[in-house]
């Protein structure tokens, strides 16, 4: 029996917006992925804590107030330090404050470390697929 992928998900920082990350976690498990709920409110450290101790094979973080850049920063550089350079970071939601180009912001986070970057209407599917894809690339992950 293959292992079950271990996933990470939570909100980020001062953000307490959950409703969407409870969505794609439970997508998450129906899609057949062990998912570590950490809820809304998440310091980076609690994100780091819970993938160091199940093992996490991705962290994926929501952010809908705007702040995902001052509470995210330094994020893969602690990740790294922790011995956790191989994990996916996933990023979605509202990602700064007003209106800003979504390429920007797609752009200043993955220079910030993050492997993937969503705007708030992501398709779930497309999350899915992408994770799987990524796995796959990453460690031969069989769908």
């Amino acid at each position: 029996m293959e292992k079950k992928r271990t996933i990470v998900t939570g909100t980020a920082g001062q953000d307490s917006h959950v409703i969407g990350i409870k969505i794609l976690s439970r997508f998450l498990k129906d899609e057949g992925f062990n998912v570590v709920e950490l809820g809304g409110l998440t310091p980076p450290e609690d994100f780091i804590k819970a993938a160091q101790e199940t093992a996490a094979d991705a962290i994926l973080v929501s952010s809908l107030y705007g702040m995902a850049e001052i509470d995210l920063v330094g994020f893969k550089e602690k990740c790294v330090e922790a011995g956790l350079g191989d994990v996916l970071l996933y990023l979605g939601g509202n990602l700064a404050v007003g209106r800003h180009n979504f390429k920007d912001d797609e752009e200043k986070f993955k220079t910030m470390g993050f492997d993937r970057v969503y705007p708030p209407e992501v398709d779930l599917a497309t999350v899915v697929s992408d994770l799987k894809k990524d796995l796959e690339d990453k460690e031969g992950y069989q769908k």
